[in-house]
């Protein structure tokens, strides 16, 4: 039983969470994956406090209750250096951190407060820090990622000893490549000159793959024959990687597992790309990479680079072709001949003329867990029902 007295910390959403669409649709912000963990596993391993989440109404139910009790509060988005974390662990009673943004971290024993809106005035002594670095929009992911890697590798990693790879193996910079228990690596290429390479527990690594770090491969992965991944890329738990992958993050569960090009992204969990599903990530004029911004309805420029944001659940047909810098919602089953749009709402069906109906989508999500030994969830079910009628 987690007793009141043990103080924990609580990951809250801010007010500008939905900037994060279509990735936080779904989920709190405290569930992204940036670099090799989820922000919330990334929070347990530095401060070994048990991390509880607090987000929107209609999404609290897929998260444990807040146990009554002094806690730390933390803003999900914010991503610290070692000496903040430090000034939030040391936090007093009715102490908080504040920024020009808003709120940073306070603790308080308060577990109904406004949290969303930065309110401080549940804190009567209040710091000053500088400006705290957020994430704010879903493209810094993939942007940030190579740091997050470095820096996750280096926690994960720290006065642990990797397991032996096998001499089929061509291997560079063998000192900057880890692997976990249970992961099989033969015949494969890897190369850590540039940055780190992490193999997690059980994760399979086929013949002929060719990786170039810094590349974090998550539990029970796997890397297809002659897929070719490289940096800054984050393959999560459970995801099939194949063909070409160049700075990508795959939150997990997730599928291109054909030949195609998958590049500068963000892919959510339970997504599926069909056999030779590629997509641009540069412009034929190389001028700047705009991406919709749901929050705000504008389009917002990106950086010369810039493929897809691709929410929970969704998938494409084979040879799909999605234009640079395109974004797609949850649950959307794609087709159709030509350039995808770039703006795919949730629940698509097609090529965006049709709504997927609730059930089918439902019925589908639960397949495709099935097939990796899980199953949907009665809170999950609510979620996605909720979502489905609040946009109809």
């Amino acid at each position: 039983i987690w007793k009141a007295i043990v103080m924990a910390i609580v990951l809250f959403d801010n007010r500008e969470r939905a900037g994060l669409y279509p990735l936080t649709t779904n989920k709190a912000v405290a569930d992204l994956r940036i670099g090799i963990l989820r922000i919330k596993e990334w929070w347990l391993r530095k401060t070994n406090l048990r991390p509880y989440v607090a987000t929107t109404p209609a999404l609290q139910i897929l998260y444990s209750p807040i146990p009554e009790g002094e806690h730390i509060w933390i803003d999900a988005s914010i991503v610290p250096d070692d000496a903040l974390v430090q000034r939030i662990l040391k936090l007093q009673s009715g102490h908080c951190l504040v920024d020009a943004f808003g709120l940073v971290a306070g603790k308080t024993a308060q577990r109904n407060w406004d949290y969303a809106s930065n309110d401080i005035g549940n804190f009567p002594n209040q710091q000053k820090v500088d400006t705290v670095k957020r994430l704010q929009y879903p493209w810094e992911i993939f942007q940030w990622n190579d740091k997050a890697i470095r820096e996750d590798f280096q926690l994960l990693t720290h006065r642990r000893k990797s397991q032996p790879l096998s001499d089929t193996n061509r291997i560079q910079q063998y000192s900057a490549i880890f692997v976990e228990e249970g992961a099989r690596v033969e015949y494969a290429m890897l190369n850590a000159t540039q940055g780190p390479i992490y193999i997690g527990k059980n994760a399979v690594i086929q013949e002929g793959a060719m990786i170039f770090g810094p590349v974090a491969i998550g539990t029970h992965a796997m890397v297809k024959m002659g897929a070719t991944v490289y940096g800054a890329t984050t393959i999560g738990p459970w995801c099939v990687a194949g063909g070409e992958i160049k700075n990508v993050v795959m939150m997990g569960y997730s599928n291109k597992g054909h030949h195609g090009y998958l590049g500068d992204s963000v892919v959510g969990e339970w997504c599926n790309f069909g056999a030779g599903t590629s997509n641009s990530n540069v412009k034929n004029t190389a001028e700047t990479v705009t991406l919709w911004h749901e929050a705000t309805q504008s389009w917002k420029p990106v950086g010369q680079k810039c493929g897809l944001i691709m929410g929970d659940y969704s998938r494409t047909a084979i040879n799909s072709s999605i234009n640079t810098g395109s974004v797609i919602g949850i649950s959307s089953n794609l087709f159709g001949a030509g350039l995808l749009p770039r703006v795919i709402p949730d629940f698509t069906w097609g090529d965006g003329q049709e709504r997927y109906r609730l059930d089918k989508a439902i019925e589908a999500i639960g397949n495709w867990k099935k097939m990796k030994g899980q199953s949907i969830s009665p809170a999950e079910i609510a979620v996605l029902q909720h979502i489905f009628e609040q946009q109809a």
